[in-house]
């Protein structure tokens, strides 16, 4: 990717480096949360110009991390995210609260900060409490100063049904200042003002308030454009931290951060509970960039669309549906047209062969879907992925 006078600026490395931004340090363990699997993350910063800005689901249900979160966010200085897997915490009355509170207490009191200096994300089952008596105890036993855990450990330690860790980097300028994230999130995905759970770290230097900006800016284009089965998470965190080190433009910042996000939104698609087609959507030619995303999003979260994807059945009626649906009074039918990868299907019909192809297209791991609305210049695009008899399983299962 290159700035306007065409001179390297971002950059998204081939290999993905293991270590963390400088400043920052990683602590993964096992606190009995579950079961033996890592599901504790605490990662800190440290550095000239710390800053931290986040978003938060918008659930009337939404969880003590996201409220606790949202707390500190807007009266303290967070230098630390605590990240709990396999256990979301919500909907435990005053009880699940106090069990927050008290976590984040005993994380401040052993990492020698202050309760308001730490962000809390928790992810997993809904409406049973903390084992927190066994989380305490073992927060009381980890040592602050050991070496740093890496970016895959991290990524593993927040996993629930993910089936693989994400995690993306990206380097501006000479510095270089590092952009790097971690994700989690398979089932329950359809962001509204978040995703999931993710952690952005940069040691890039730049005021809050454009920190904040750029923020929001990307993940309405990212996490906010990726949708599994329509289900807002009660708990979704994306929190992104800063350590200081590096100035760099805002212009950069923005494309370097949309690098990572992006990147971490096509691998939430794709690893959705049971995928096993990564679906894009793309809609041009709406009243505006809101009307292109509803459409495309109508067309993503389509249970049909789904299902004819998984069974390889290039059937434009179910898009067209979906289309329609939304009603909206300036889409007019005749004027649309819709795509496969490229091969136009309506108005203009493909033959048995080209249907064929399309078949064959479909039974790959990437189906992109085009759509074009012919109203004006309004755009949008959507990641999802298919519906298989895998997700049913998984979710029919999941307390147990």
């Amino acid at each position: 990717m290159t700035s306007p006078v065409c001179m390297p600026r971002v950059r998204s490395p081939t290999v993905i480096p293991d270590q963390l931004p400088l400043g920052f340090h990683a602590t993964v363990a096992n606190i009995g949360v579950k079961d033996t699997t890592d599901d504790f993350v605490v990662i800190t910063m440290d550095g000239p110009a710390m800053a931290a800005t986040g978003v938060f689901t918008q659930s009337r249900f939404a969880g003590p991390s996201v409220v606790l979160s949202r707390q500190h966010l807007a009266t303290g200085t967070p230098r630390a995210m605590v990240v709990v897997s396999k256990n979301a915490n919500v909907a435990n009355g005053p009880e699940g609260i106090s069990d927050a509170d008290r976590l984040v207490a005993t994380v401040a009191d052993r990492w020698g900060y202050a309760p308001s200096d730490i962000l809390l994300a928790s992810t997993g089952v809904i409406g049973r409490r903390y084992p927190i008596d066994t989380m305490i105890r073992a927060v009381a036993q980890l040592d602050p100063g050991a070496t740093s855990h890496g970016l895959r450990a991290a990524a593993r330690g927040i996993m629930t049904t993910d089936t693989v860790e994400k995690v993306a980097v990206a380097t501006i300028g000479e510095g270089p200042a590092v952009v790097c994230g971690i994700a989690k999130g398979v089932g329950m995905i359809e962001p509204d003002m978040a995703t999931m759970i993710a952690v952005v770290m940069t040691d890039a230097a730049l005021p809050v308030s454009d920190l904040r900006a750029i923020h929001r800016r990307v993940t309405n284009t990212t996490f906010n454009c990726v949708s599994v089965d329509t289900d807002t998470s009660t708990s979704d965190t994306a929190v992104l931290l800063a350590s200081g080190h590096h100035p760099v433009d805002p212009a950069d910042m923005e494309r370097a951060l949309a690098d990572v996000q992006g990147a971490l939104t096509r691998a939430i698609a794709a690893d959705g509970e049971g995928a096993e087609t990564l679906i894009e959507v793309h809609v041009d030619g709406a009243r505006d960039d809101d009307q292109a995303k509803r459409v495309a999003k109508s067309i993503v979260n389509s249970p049909l669309v789904k299902t004819a994807i998984h069974g390889a059945d290039p059937n434009w009626g179910r898009v067209a549906m979906a289309i329609g649906k939304c009603n909206d009074h300036d889409i007019d039918a005749d004027a649309c047209v819709i795509s496969f990868g490229g091969v136009q299907v309506y108005p203009r019909k493909v033959d048995d062969a080209g249907l064929a192809e399309l078949e064959n297209y479909l039974r790959g791991p990437e189906v992109t879907i085009e759509v074009d609305l012919h109203i004006d210049r309004g755009t949008a695009t959507v990641w999802g992925c298919d519906l298989t008899d895998g997700y049913i399983r998984i979710n029919a299962d999941y307390t147990t």
